[in-house]
């Protein structure tokens, strides 16, 4: 699979992406560093102020991604992919973020199952259930390569491992966007994690090098940015117009922008949040952010996406079910009437829950012709929301945390607990709060204080279950919790774990 995925033709090809735009890369992500110890409140730029005030659309939007109602996302594994194609829903995110445990096997057999996908010949065979194979009209195909600051340690360029955003959009290039293009298709992407609109024009570059490689016109690749990141939220006027003829709208990915803002904020003890089940897109800063997405979105003529339902079926209980069923159905009706033109689901079983409220209060295809005029000001999105610091919500910090860093440690990137499908987002939300209270010795609601002995002693009790298996992925937890400064992203040193002795 090696010898198939990275022929000379494809090593060839990821190598000239990355002297080509690697060094440009290493200087975004020291800007960001800047930025960081700049600690400035993020707000709208003053030099970009033009480009938020002219009216300008995004290039039209291709015809088989004008209905996107519902979307699935997951990883790129063989059985998830052909469920997730078949199941109804109008696009499938294949993932190699924040679903994908970034082992060199799951990554290459990730770009396989892809290859196959992409042309129709892709199976599974059950032990009990038979073969598995795609309809005759599967979902329209996203890719979501990995973010900006994580490296391919495993494919060196001039000896220095490549970034991992280039290996995974140019692998998955090479290998299908000229199938893809003269059957009728185009490669579609999903980018995460992007923090500045500069970061969006660097992608633009890499479309326009990647079309022009392979003898593409320019404008097929489109993208759908994921605003995930605090200083984002300001700045989607000028993303979208740096990505203007590739652009594919915007997304809500709320809970890496809840983590985002427990980042930018993790040194001020006057903005603490509260349990993580508290934040939710009712929260005012949270809906202030989905309203400025769907009025600058429909402003420029593009999709404006909901966020992630993270709830799951729950078999044997037909009670929880309802209860689950009907959080969903809330949120989705949330947001089609706040005027997204599409929403995510993490499970086949949701789909069609998704797809029938979307139904009832969108019947176009989109309702992008819809303007809406949200009044959303800085204050808005950086406002504090109120609520409690529960034990119990301390100690589901404490074991979404470890459970899920054990999970990837073994190679599994989202993991179900407590009927929700946890993902790297999630548990970077779990350790980033726990930091934060303990730092600043946050009260739980009984006046007690956060600190570190409460909080270790809630990890040494999950530590000690399941015979012990826990006390690697615990120790790893512990370091991040407890660190004197804040890690950017649990993934950096759990990648160094797993890459020991891959």
């Amino acid at each position: 699979m090696i010898n198939e995925m990275l022929n000379d033709g494809a090593r060839d090809f990821l190598t000239d992406l990355t002297r080509t735009f690697g060094s440009r890369l290493n200087i975004l992500l020291e800007e960001r560093e800047i930025r960081k110890r700049q600690k400035v409140l993020p707000d709208f730029l003053p030099e970009t102020k033009n480009i938020r005030d002219a009216s300008w659309m995004v290039s039209l939007i291709p015809k088989d991604i004008l209905d996107r109602r519902v979307e699935i996302t997951g990883p790129p594994d063989r059985k998830m992919i052909i469920n997730a194609l078949n199941s109804g829903a109008n696009v499938f995110m294949a993932d190699f973020e924040d679903s994908l445990c970034p082992t060199w096997n799951n990554v290459l057999e990730g770009q396989f199952n892809l290859r196959d996908a992409v042309r129709g010949t892709i199976t599974y065979d059950h032990p009990t259930k038979g073969t598995y194979s795609l309809v005759e009209k599967p979902a329209v195909l996203f890719v979501r390569p990995r973010g900006l600051h994580l490296p391919e340690v495993h494919f060196l360029v001039d000896d220095e491992p490549i970034p991992a955003c280039l290996f995974d959009f140019g692998l998955y290039m090479y290998h299908n966007a000229n199938y893809l293009v003269e059957n009728g298709r185009a490669p579609y992407f999903y980018l995460p994690k992007i923090e500045d609109y500069r970061e969006a024009k660097w992608w633009n570059l890499v479309f326009n090098w990647a079309q022009e490689r392979l003898g593409i016109r320019t404008g097929t690749i489109r993208a759908t940015v994921l605003i995930e990141t605090l200083p984002a939220a300001f700045q989607m006027d000028e993303i979208l117009w740096a990505l203007k003829s590739h652009s594919a709208g915007l997304n809500c990915g709320r809970w890496d922008y809840i983590f985002s803002y427990i980042k930018t904020f993790k040194d001020d003890p006057a903005r603490v949040l509260p349990d993580r089940g508290s934040v939710t897109m009712n929260t005012h800063f949270m809906r202030k952010y989905s309203e400025r997405l769907v009025r600058v979105c429909h402003r420029r003529g593009v999709h404006a996406m909901g966020g992630m339902a993270a709830q799951i079926p729950i078999k044997g209980d037909d009670v929880a079910n309802k209860v689950a069923l009907d959080k969903v159905r809330a949120d989705k009706e949330r947001e089609v009437k706040a005027g997204h033109d599409g929403t995510w689901v993490a499970h086949p079983g949701l789909v069609s829950v998704a797809r029938e409220v979307f139904d009832k209060h969108m019947p176009a295809l989109n309702q992008i012709i819809k303007k809406f005029d949200y009044d959303v000001n800085q204050s808005d999105l950086l406002q504090t929301p109120e609520g409690d610091i529960t034990e119990g919500g301390l100690k589901q910090n404490v074991d979404v945390g470890i459970r899920y860093i054990n999970a990837w440690l073994a190679g599994q990137g989202c993991v179900p607990l407590y009927n929700l499908m946890e993902d790297a987002a999630t548990a970077e939300i779990s350790r980033t709060q726990l930091w934060q209270w303990t730092k600043h010795g946050a009260l739980l609601n009984d006046g007690r204080v956060i600190d570190r002995e409460l909080v270790k002693q809630h990890i040494d009790e999950v530590a000690t279950t399941d015979s012990g298996q826990l006390k690697e992925a615990a120790k790893l937890f512990t370091s991040l919790c407890f660190s004197n400064v804040l890690d950017d992203f649990l993934t950096l040193p759990a990648y160094k774990r797993i890459t020991k002795n891959d």
